[in-house]
């Protein structure tokens, strides 16, 4: 009985507080606009929401997407040689611009194309001895010089990571090693600085991503 009581109160006094509350029709038109307002701006956001959740998963989706070998070919940078060490770097020396980077290395080891590209010229070259030189699709050129053999010809078409020469001592050269030189518009640049804005790090000896599957 007790309980009982309790319930009847309970709705004995909600409904003399639904007595209180002002009829439908007599709200103020200011208040219903707000509402609507703020429901249409909530939908607003919803839908806000759902689209970038929408657009998050199709990037995922894009992270996994294949691309060819054909185009993992172009795209790849890698590194000259397998093994080597750095010994000299671009700037002045002697009193003159050394124009690139040398990678020693024992005498025959073979050496690859950073990336895909034309030799437009290969044979000896004065001071750098037998070399190859290689123009790729952006224009840029890269020099492979001091080379023992070299293994293309002027006119060859080059993937990256294919064996093009291998390491010697010829021309103008202190030590068996490859001078790896990069021309941009025609002026010699940093080999290193080059490199790195494609994904390569000599000194660190990292290749583009690309790489594996070129190379494979």
């Amino acid at each position: 009985m007790v309980v009982t009581s309790a319930f009847v109160g309970a709705g004995v006094v909600a409904l003399g507080a639904a007595s209180q509350l002002p009829d439908a029709k007599a709200v103020n038109p200011t208040v219903l606009q707000n509402l609507e307002e703020a429901a249409s701006a909530g939908d607003a956001l919803a839908e806000r929401t759902a689209e970038g959740e929408r657009a998050s998963r199709g990037e995922e989706r894009g992270t996994n997407v294949k691309i060819s070998e054909e185009q993992a070919e172009a795209d790849a940078w890698l590194l000259p040689l397998n093994d080597y060490q750095f010994t000299s770097a671009y700037g002045v020396r002697f009193g003159k611009l050394h124009a690139g980077i040398d990678l020693a290395a024992p005498e025959g080891t073979p050496y690859m194309a950073v990336h895909a590209g034309q030799v437009t010229s290969a044979g000896y070259k004065g001071g750098y001895g037998y070399a190859i030189t290689i123009k790729h699709a952006d224009g840029s050129e890269m020099i492979y010089a001091h080379s023992r053999r070299l293994l293309v010809k002027s006119g060859d078409k080059v993937k990256a990571g294919q064996v093009i020469g291998e390491v010697g001592n010829t021309g103008y050269s202190y030590g068996t090693h490859l001078h790896l030189e990069v021309h941009v518009k025609g002026a010699p640049t940093d080999p290193i600085v080059f490199l790195r804005e494609h994904g390569v790090d000599i000194k660190l000896r990292i290749e583009s991503v690309y790489g594996d599957l070129a190379a494979s």
